[in-house]
């Protein structure tokens, strides 16, 4: 055997240095009776690791499909979002922001689904606005087949689409509205979210984003698809020391509630977890057959402006628009809630 054989270094005895985020993985896929889930902490530094593009594309995906596959835990979101505010700046010093610049209401649109039709809830966004209800709605619309997306809308109602944060809320001080695309919150993110079709599924990235929250809002309307998601955004809220949260089973994912049955608000008010039935408005006989509606950027702007009588329509504007007015504290009842959005739908301002 010659000198050189006996001066190579034993393979077992010399492996690579492990990757920084290998530990964070192996926590995952250790098997069953060892793997665990990630502490609040773990979580805000793997995704801080993620945003500052520091893990390599095979470590995210793993991370990324094993989150979804066994279900986000609400400490791992906690610490996933405080690594968007921490690394996107969303938490400036709020003595330097005017009060008139807040939004009382954050509402985001991250629904993915391919048919979610007409956002309706923007006209109730925009009812809030014109009553002295400074929304912030934020987003991305993936994948959205058969329908308008969030953007598309505010730009043909001719309401801003902020480039940044502080853009965002200049237009709340001007307009009580504003509309902040995911892209412009930090370019990451939507390369994130836009792992759809390479992943095949979701990933955790869409269920964060709803919690954001990125100009913190005293109130926070969200919609969800999957009802496992019900509560963990409650309990993450609840982390997050957020004061009001509503969630709902909204229409195609987005907070827009339905005339059709029952919806229940599912309140995280002050750390104080309740629920809150709205009943149907409007009976199931009157529901239109599907694909009835065209989901057309006319249709939607004719119903705004009167011009076209479209119940269904109407009722999601409305009854999503009092859910809104009851969680910022604008009504204490639902009947109160559905009566002053009543008076606001007939006084509204209409842009042609």
């Amino acid at each position: 055997m010659s000198d050189d054989h006996l001066e190579q270094p034993d393979d077992e005895n010399h492996l690579p240095e492990a990757h920084p985020f290998s530990g964070y993985l192996r926590q995952f896929f250790r098997g069953p009776g060892r793997s665990r889930s990630l502490t609040r902490e773990e979580a805000f530094t793997a995704f801080s690791m993620i945003l500052r593009d520091e893990v390599d594309p095979i470590q995210l995906g793993a991370y990324l499909l094993m989150l979804r596959y066994r279900g986000e835990t609400p400490e791992e979101l906690a610490g996933m979002i405080e690594a968007v505010r921490e690394i996107a700046r969303l938490e400036p010093d709020e003595s330097d922001i005017p009060e008139a610049s807040h939004p009382m209401i954050d509402w985001p649109s991250y629904a993915a689904g391919r048919t979610r039709g007409l956002p309706w809830f923007v006209l109730s966004a925009l009812l809030l606005a014109q009553n002295k209800i400074p929304v912030l709605m934020h987003g991305y619309n993936s994948h959205l087949v058969k329908g308008i997306g969030t953007e598309a809308a505010f730009k043909a109602l001719k309401l801003p689409t902020a480039m940044s944060a502080e853009e965002a809320r200049a237009d709340i001080a001007s307009h009580g509205i504003a509309y902040l695309p995911l892209r412009h919150i930090h370019p990451k993110l939507q390369e994130l979210i836009g792992l759809r079709p390479l992943l095949g599924l979701r990933s955790p990235v869409n269920t964060l984003l709803r919690l954001l929250n990125p100009l913190q809002a005293k109130a926070a309307f969200l919609g969800v698809f999957h009802p496992a998601f019900l509560d963990v955004h409650r309990e993450t809220g609840k982390l997050l020391h957020l004061p009001r949260i509503g969630v709902i089973k909204g229409g195609g994912g987005e907070a827009e509630r339905t005339p059709y049955k029952h919806v229940d608000l599912r309140l995280l008010d002050n750390g104080i977890l309740s629920d809150l039935r709205w009943p149907a408005s409007l009976a199931r006989t009157e529901k239109p057959e599907e694909d009835a509606t065209p989901a057309k950027m006319d249709h939607f702007l004719g119903v705004w402006r009167g011009e076209i009588e479209d119940a269904d329509a109407i009722a999601k504007i409305k009854g999503s628009a009092a859910m809104a007015a009851y969680l910022v504290g604008r009504a204490d009842y639902i009947d109160e809630a559905e009566s002053l959005v009543e008076g606001w739908w007939d006084n509204r301002q209409i842009k042609r």
